[in-house]
């Protein structure tokens, strides 16, 4: 099977872009089931990526829908070590407009139809997830962002990713109580990313891209579709600039990163009570710790 150490999670928009070349659709089976879509397998700054398009490629898939197993567990059988998850987002905050970027450090979570973790049904794993994302990736993907110097683009690093089950956006009261929490941006999908690439053991992080001010700010509309996608346009080729800037840079200088690790001393079940079928699930992630 072809071979990946990047992945790249995002919308359409990532894999037609001019740099990504030599692509082929690859489709991968997992445990879990099948992932959103056919992954993308092509060259990006001079190195094999793996792209997965996270709602499908025609976008069919509601967030509460989407294979979050599937999808990282069929990452891992490509060998990926490193993933750069794209996701449009709103703004909880004046200073962080819409078009801008943010690498957020911190998520809260307020899905509640999300399976996070590879293990149950008779084994048990309590990563460490005090720090969410892998900080190493993120100063990779800040460095590039900064070094690129795009005209009209501001990046904000650091910050807390509110998620939220979703499809429908947030009333006023909730997006009012979301700011008074100290959140920065919203969205649907990364949280239980970050979870899963932990105990997959790959190193994460989003470069959130800024659609609209969600639906507190008294002067803008409240968000609609229309025009999250007007602005997840005009985002789209700032994205990809960073991106391919980004692989180049993992490329040279691959960060080390905790995450490669965080299984360590997090599996409480001794492996030899674990059924079998449990087992053969996740032998990807764990039997590199057989004793």
């Amino acid at each position: 099977m072809t071979t990946a150490k990047i992945g790249i999670i995002g919308g359409s928009g990532l894999y037609q872009m001019e740099a990504f070349t030599d692509t082929h659709e690859l489709t991968i089976d997992t445990p879990f089931g099948s992932p959103s879509d056919s992954l993308i397998i092509g060259t990006l700054g001079g190195t094999t990526v793996a792209f997965l398009p996270r709602h499908g490629r025609n976008h069919h898939l509601i967030p509460s829908q989407l294979p979050f197993r599937a999808n990282i567990y069929a990452m891992k059988q490509l060998g990926v070590e490193y993933i750069i998850s794209a996701s449009a987002v709103g703004s909880l905050k004046e200073e962080i407009k819409p078009l801008d970027l943010v690498i957020p450090d911190q998520f809260i979570d307020r899905t509640n139809n999300r399976v996070s973790t590879f293990f149950d049904d008779g084994i048990v794993a309590h990563i460490a997830f005090g720090d969410p994302v892998c900080l190493n990736l993120g100063n990779v993907l800040a460095d590039a962002v900064t070094s690129l110097q795009l005209p009209n683009l501001s990046l904000h690093r650091g910050g807390t990713y509110l998620c939220i089950e979703g499809p429908a956006f947030s009333t006023k009261a909730e997006s009012n109580l979301y700011r008074s929490w100290g959140a920065s941006i919203i969205g649907m999908t990364n949280l239980p990313e970050a979870k899963l690439a932990r105990e997959a053991e790959i190193a994460y992080a989003t470069l959130a891209l800024v659609t609209d001010y969600d639906c507190w700010h008294l002067e803008h509309d409240s968000v609609t579709v229309e025009m999250v996608i007007n602005n997840l346009h005009q985002n789209a080729i700032n994205a990809q600039k960073v991106i391919v800037e980004t692989v180049k840079r993992l490329v040279i200088h691959p960060p080390k990163s905790s995450a490669h690790s965080a299984l360590k001393n997090s599996i409480l079940t001794p492996l030899e009570k674990v059924p079998e079928a449990s087992r053969a699930k996740v032998a990807l992630l764990i039997d590199k710790y057989k004793t």
